[in-house]
């Protein structure tokens, strides 16, 4: 295994031809004019935001059931758009000199406030354009299978328009140029998570869980912002290029300043936390299921929860600055995942097992993005593993949800896995597709999640050789180890918990459930292509860490050795939580109810999630509503009452002089005598 994707090479001669094939192909693409790769940079979030106004002002009158079709055009404008990008930066990153600078879509200043010089511009570099690849790519597909899924909902127009507007959400959060363009964004991605999440807002389950994610993610966008503030004082800018991609800026403020460089990558790091759902701000992502499944699909696998890894590797060169903020991102990562492995090996809902299996995934990406804690040069490293893992999961988490949804959409919207078992003869695609991504995830040899997952597992077992902070990497390296046990056994519990065993069906099935519809099951054989062949396709060319070590800021990598021995581990540790969760579930299906009676305690503490979501309504939600409570109470009994005394006040005031001006000329002139006699007694007084 090498600790270095870069460096992973094979004698797979096919994929040795793709490179030189696309080394040849990109040239031509690279000279295109540069007002035409602008044109590109902005159709790709453009295309969106246009569907997203033309379903929202046609949909529910005209366009109804056919609201679906400005979205799947739009996003294959913005996928064409993004692989077009994707080859012309290609060749900068294959012929091995400097780092590329990418393409920069120049807008229009935003905030102009004394010295701060804000402005919307579009940037694409390495970095940029293989997320955005991810990100459109999957949202396509996903997009596809919604037409399927949500056909004959009455907020089918409403969805999709939503559903656009996420997509442009994500796109211009990736091709941000500044942080505080970033952070628009980022605010504008979590308000659609919203509208998504809470999409059936009929249903009190799905309004909570739209409100809990909206919530909880504020609390890491406090951080954040206060993050980009302290940028702001410390470099005077706020663009990547003056803050990010200048190595004598960085070292400078990291001479004059350098408790404020870690100050500042523990505020973004709370920003991260909460968007990519790390312990113990991960409360909110388990909920989000309650959204249609398509939206789990988007969120987990493109949008959303991707941004915080997409934070942290961006200002890798920040990062690298401060080794204690490095290493707090491993012990966080590590933590979540171990923690939500535990949680998702008892839980029955298919839904709620995916989703802890993405808070655990994103813990793997953590680890990885904090090992340059070990040393300036594991820094690019770890940022190039923990963004391998980001753009495999993407595609095998998609395939999973929405593999997921097509078992509900069968099922009459059941997904509690103790209600249908069996499902491999009667839903043949949807079974050998969710084989597939479960596969995948459990980091089977030479598929998608093997290749990711192993390259984290090997930047961390050579950060474990560092003298300082060794012993730190390689208790790290075993729970990531353990972890990925864990994902195997659970992933394939899961498998074998739908598809295997008596075939039973709900009756909210009916009698004779059926596979998923060609327009459900395409964007899922495509995934499931992606799931087996993406992460060796990358892999084997070394073609993901020579692109994306050309990112700006990125520095480059030296060679390191090839660890068989790793690989073979790790494919030992993937077999054998596959081979415990067939013998538990298939051979002695009875084993896991005896274990868990066995177990009671250590089983409800897993099922009932570590009681973290009773934590955080002892520890914040009670004690918040008390002094809300407190607030409306003070409100209306102090507040209120002195603005109603203050307001009464001139009324009272005004009651002596109403006597006396009682409208007689007779009491008028009585006064006016009884002033001038007051006056002559006050000159006789002085007189006298």
């Amino acid at each position: 295994m090498t600790a270095s994707i870069g460096r992973l090479t094979t004698p797979a001669s096919i994929f040795n031809r793709l490179h030189a094939w696309l080394t040849d192909l990109a040239p031509p693409l690279a000279c295109m004019p540069l007002e035409f790769q602008q044109l590109v940079l902005w159709l790709i979030p453009a295309a969106p935001l246009a569907a997203a106004v033309v379903i929202s002002l046609l949909g529910p009158k005209l366009l109804r059931e056919r609201s679906h079709w400005p979205c799947w055009l739009a996003l294959a404008v913005s996928t064409a758009c993004a692989l077009v990008l994707l080859t012309n930066i290609m060749p900068q990153s294959f012929e091995g000199g400097d780092s590329a600078t990418g393409v920069v879509a120049v807008g229009y200043p935003w905030i102009s406030i004394g010295e701060m010089q804000v402005r919307i511009d579009l940037r694409a570099d390495a970095m940029s354009t293989l997320m955005l690849s991810m990100v459109t790519s999957v949202s396509l597909l996903v997009s596809v299978f919604s037409a399927g899924y949500m056909h004959g909902d009455r907020g089918y127009a409403r969805f999709f328009a939503a559903f656009s507007l996420f997509v442009f959400s994500m796109a211009m959060l990736v091709l941000s140029g500044n942080y505080m363009q970033l952070f628009i964004f980022w605010e504008l991605v979590g308000l659609c998570s919203y509208l998504l999440i809470g999409f059936w807002f009929q249903k009190p389950s799905a309004a909570a869980a739209a409100k809990k994610a909206f919530v909880v993610n504020r609390i890491g966008d406090m951080g954040l912002i206060l993050g980009i503030f302290l940028i702001w004082t410390t470099f005077g800018s706020l663009d990547f290029a003056s803050v990010l991609f200048s190595p004598e800026t960085l070292s400078q403020a990291a001479t004059a300043h350098p408790g404020r460089i870690t100050t500042i990558c523990f505020l973004l790091l709370a920003g991260a936390m909460g968007k990519s759902a790390q312990f113990p701000l991960h409360v909110w992502l388990p909920d989000a299921m309650e959204g249609p499944t398509p939206v789990s699909a988007l969120i987990h696998a493109a949008t959303m929860v991707t941004a915080g890894v997409y934070l942290v590797a961006r200002s890798t060169p920040l990062f690298a600055l401060a080794p204690d903020a490095q290493l707090f991102v491993t012990g966080i990562g590590a933590a979540t995942a171990l923690l939500a492995a535990l949680i998702a090996l008892t839980q029955m809902d298919l839904k709620r097992v995916l989703a802890y299996s993405t808070v655990s995934q994103l813990g793997f990406m953590f680890m990885a993005l904090g090992v340059g804690a070990a040393g300036a040069e594991l820094a690019t490293a770890g940022a190039t593993a923990g963004m391998f893992h980001l753009f495999t999961h993407g595609f095998f988490k998609a395939l999973l949800f929405l593999a997921a949804g097509s078992v509900m959409h069968a099922m009459g919207d059941v997904i509690d896995m103790r209600h249908f078992s069996g499902l491999r003869r009667s839903l043949p695609i949807t079974h050998w597709t969710f084989l597939c991504g479960a596969a995948a995830l459990a980091g089977v040899p030479l598929l998608a999640g093997f290749w990711s997952k192993d390259e984290i597992l090997a930047v961390l077992h050579e950060a474990g050789r560092h003298e300082r902070v060794g012993g730190f990497f390689t208790a790290i390296y075993w729970i990531a180890a353990a972890t990925a046990f864990l994902t195997a056994f659970y992933a394939f519990r899961a498998y074998f918990m739908t598809f295997w065993g008596p075939q039973r069906f709900p009756p909210e099935a009916g009698h004779h459930p059926h596979d998923a519809p060609p327009a459900m099951a395409w964007p899922l054989r495509l995934l499931a292509v992606a799931a087996l062949f993406v992460g060796l396709a990358a892999a084997a060319t070394h073609w993901f860490a020579r692109y994306l070590a050309h990112t700006p800021g990125m520095a480059h990598e030296g060679e390191h050795a090839f660890h068989i021995d790793l690989m073979v581990a790790s494919g030992v540790i993937a077999v054998a939580g596959i081979a415990l969760a067939w013998f538990m579930y298939v051979r002695r299906p009875g084993l896991a109810a005896s274990l868990s009676q066995a177990g009671r305690r250590l089983y409800d503490l897993s099922y009932r999630k570590f009681y973290f979501d009773e934590l955080f309504l002892a520890a914040l939600v009670l004690p918040l509503r008390a002094f809300a409570w407190l607030c409306y109470m003070a409100d209306v009994h102090v507040i209120d009452r002195l603005v109603d005394a203050a307001g009464a006040a001139p009324r009272v005031a005004s009651r002596l002089p109403r006597l006396l001006h009682t409208g007689l000329v007779s009491n008028y002139a009585l006064m006016m005598w009884a002033g001038v006699l007051a006056y002559l007694g006050f000159l006789l007084g002085l007189i006298g």
